[in-house]
């Protein structure tokens, strides 16, 4: 098969789709958002991760759709639904990706944009950071909890997607050969 003839399987999407999903997620939760807050000052900090994370998980929710639909086995994206219970692995890991990716999108990220808003004009209210030493206003501590809760909940859905990705991983790996 020639280098350019590739390009027409299906599978070689699926590998990139895979590619592009595990190391974007890799990259941004343990190196460009730990590098992010060491480096930039909160208020940058804030900005860039409220403008970086829609895209994020734009991605995290369109990559594994990709993986579905060029699902390199015998059947295809059909042989998904249509497997048998013991090899339904794979539809269970590329559903978790994708919902855990949907979830961030769709739910979690903007619940956490909203409440960094509301924290924002508690701030003006308070005249005091939200990140500053306490004691903070009432309103302010229950928005802060709030805000904690939010990205506890996020990164923990982010680490069950990672948890797929790497299990799936495998799956390519033992389908492979290797």
């Amino acid at each position: 098969m020639s280098s350019l003839a590739t390009f027409k399987n299906p599978a070689t999407y699926h590998i990139l789709s895979y590619g592009t999903l595990i190391g974007s997620t890799l990259f941004q939760s343990f190196i460009a958002g730990i590098i992010a807050f060491r480096s930039l000052p909160r208020p940058q900090f804030s900005t860039l991760q409220k403008n970086t994370f829609p895209a994020y998980f734009a991605l995290q929710t369109a990559c594994p759709l990709l993986l579905a639909l060029t699902y390199p086995r015998p059947g295809g994206a059909s042989s998904l639904l249509s497997s048998s219970p013991e090899n339904k692995l794979p539809f269970y890991l590329i559903a978790t990706m994708l919902l855990t990716g949907a979830a961030n999108l769709l739910y979690v990220g903007p619940k956490t944009t909203q409440i960094m808003k509301l924290r924002k004009h508690q701030e003006t209210r308070d005249g005091k950071k939200s990140y500053d030493a306490g004691p903070h206003s009432e309103g302010m501590k229950e928005l802060n909890r709030r805000f904690g809760v939010l990205h506890g909940v996020s990164s923990l859905v982010n680490l069950v997607g990672l948890g797929a990705m790497v299990w799936y991983g495998g799956l390519l790996g033992e389908w492979l050969g290797l």
